[in-house]
């Protein structure tokens, strides 16, 4: 493999960034992109254009927000724009393809082609799991010309016919990296392998670790490396801050104060169920706030980030899946809540702000025993900052809050912060939620503790003695009651008894005869009578004379007298 490298500096390092039109962008293109107050390129873009537009494979390295997406979107749009037969689609073959680690990434990279597509005709289409596929196969039978897709649903579509990626002219895997971190890179190698050899093919990733470098060397024909500076190097305009706080309940009022401030942020932790619980405390406080994580369906993570993105809530709470996929412009601050586990994860985080050469701020708020961890990240990072110990009624913090936004009442039917824990048992709410431990252990003592301690103790004595003569004459009752089904029990086994006790004399007999046929009658017999007969006889004998003592019969007399007497003593 051939490689041509170059290496473009940063927006802020630039004199004159080159136009769209200087870089040969179809007149089309240049259109929309001037709608969209774009007309001058970003380095990535100026350094990539004049090669991915000539038709070579390119292979780009740069961090996030650094403009990427635009810079495989134009080329891929004007080559298939320029091949394009009007009004001619290809039910279920796609022309041009792009792969993207998650969801979000995909929708956001979906919006920005789109338009671009659109100067031409192209129809452009996401394809990812989570969802129903009928939605996605509809696309498809209609003709969908451009389809960014998630490996996985996008094999389970090939592998179901619906897909055909035979006529396929340009392939753009973005974000390889973290698609290699993910496991992908199996199923990029196969998706690719079905692509025409002889199609376009541009690779865009921060870093050439983790089998990267193997899928450019196996893929990309002579491929013309654009790297924007070092990928591990952070954004210039962007502020890092470590704060550091003595306790988890102080971290919790640092967080507090920074996400009540004005402007869009951005809020990381580390479970989803932490983004969940922390999104909802922040919006019972007055900082309307939503979630974005794995467990919330397709449809609440569109609504939820078409919130943040519109201004209808200022703070958004995101796990590490949100970090690829989040393009946003305007978010002054990320805060890490949770620290990130590795540099590569703190970079990605903190480069949803400061994108395309604005400002920004990165913040991490760590306890004393993760100190050493962010020392370590941002040593790697190229990144210097010292840890500040704070309070939430530091200057620093107030200084990092800016202008407090004010408190919106939360709605009526907002959820309760899920940091009030709630026992398991006990009745339940109007909205169906349990009350907590304290109302049913309260009921209960109300009719206990709280009557003792009344003044009112002789009543509470009288009732106390009318509530034990009633339990008494309760199982008075009850006794009689058991008396009568035992005496029943008996008039009945009487009959049964001595039914049993001819059949048993009968079955005896029989026995004695075949056991005599048997044995010849020398063994079983002793003095005239058979052992087991003569035991049974003696038995049926005390059964009689029982049941002529008592008058009832069976072994049912015996029983119940023994409970009348055991209930007696």
């Amino acid at each position: 493999m051939t490689s041509v490298s170059s290496e473009s500096p940063m927006p802020d390092d630039i004199g004159t960034a080159p136009s769209f039109e200087d870089l040969n962008v179809p007149a089309p293109l240049v259109k929309v992109l001037a709608a969209d107050g774009k007309t001058t390129a970003f380095p990535i873009q100026a350094d990539s254009l004049p090669d991915s537009l000539a038709g070579r494979d390119v292979l780009g390295r740069g961090r996030t927000g650094s403009g990427k997406t635009l810079a495989f979107g134009i080329p891929m749009v004007a080559r298939l724009g320029a091949t394009r037969v009007e009004g001619e689609h290809h039910p279920g073959k796609p022309v041009g393809l792009v792969l993207a680690p998650t969801r979000e990434l995909a929708t956001q990279i979906a919006d920005v082609i789109a338009p671009l597509a659109g100067a031409y005709g192209l129809k452009v289409t996401t394809v990812y799991g989570g969802v129903k596929q009928y939605r996605q196969e509809l696309a498809f039978r209609r003709g969908a010309d451009i389809a960014v897709a998630c490996p996985g649903r996008l094999e389970d579509l090939c592998g179901q016919g619906i897909i055909d990626l035979s006529l396929v002219q340009v392939t753009v895997i973005d974000e390889a990296d973290y698609m290699a971190d993910l496991g992908f890179l199996p199923g990029v190698t196969r998706i690719l392998k079905a692509t025409p050899a002889g199609g376009q093919r541009l690779l865009f990733s921060a870093t050439l670790d983790r089998g990267v470098d193997k899928l450019v060397n196996q893929f990309l024909q002579n491929p013309v490396t654009h790297a924007i500076s070092d990928p591990t190097e952070s954004v210039s305009t962007m502020v890092h801050t470590l704060l550091q706080v003595p306790t988890a309940e102080e971290k919790r009022r640092v967080v507090l104060r920074l996400a009540g401030g004005t402007g869009r942020r951005i809020l990381f932790t580390r479970t989803k169920f932490g983004a969940q619980r922390l999104a909802r405390n922040l919006t019972h406080q007055g900082i309307p706030a939503v979630d974005l994580q794995g467990n919330l369906s397709q449809s609440a993570r569109d609504r939820n980030l078409a919130k943040f993105e519109k201004g209808t809530v200022n703070v958004l709470v995101a796990t590490d899946v949100a970090a690829r996929g989040v393009d946003v412009s305007g978010v002054a601050m990320v805060l890490h809540v949770d620290p990130p586990a590795d540099d590569k994860t703190y970079l990605h985080r903190s480069g949803r702000t400061a994108r395309a050469g604005a400002d920004g701020q990165a913040v991490t708020v760590a306890l004393p025993n993760q100190i050493r961890d962010m020392r370590r990240i941002y040593s790697v990072s190229g990144i210097e900052a010292d840890p500040q110990r704070v309070t939430a009624d530091s200057p620093l913090v107030s200084t990092l809050e800016g202008t407090p936004a004010p408190r919106v009442e939360p709605p009526a039917d907002a959820p309760t912060p899920s940091g009030e824990r709630r026992s398991g048992r006990g009745p339940r709410q109007h909205d169906g939620r349990r009350n907590d431990r304290s109302r049913w252990e309260g009921r209960r003592n109300d009719h206990h503790s709280e009557n003792r301690r009344s003044d009112d103790s002789r009543n509470d004595g009288r009732h106390n003695r009318n509530d034990r003569n009633d339990r008494n004459d309760r199982f008075r009752s009850r006794d009689e009651n058991s008396r009568d089904r035992a005496d029943r029990w008996d008039h009945s086994s009487t009959r049964s008894g001595e039914r049993r006790s001819r059949s048993e004399g009968h079955s005896s007999s029989r026995y004695d005869q075949r056991s005599d046929r048997r044995r010849g009658g020398n063994r079983w017999e002793r003095n005239g009578s058979s052992s087991r007969s003569g035991g049974r006889d003696a038995r049926g004998a005390g059964r009689s004379a029982h049941r002529s003592t008592t008058g009832h019969g069976g072994h049912g007399s015996q029983h119940a007298g023994y409970r009348s007497g055991h209930r007696s003593a």
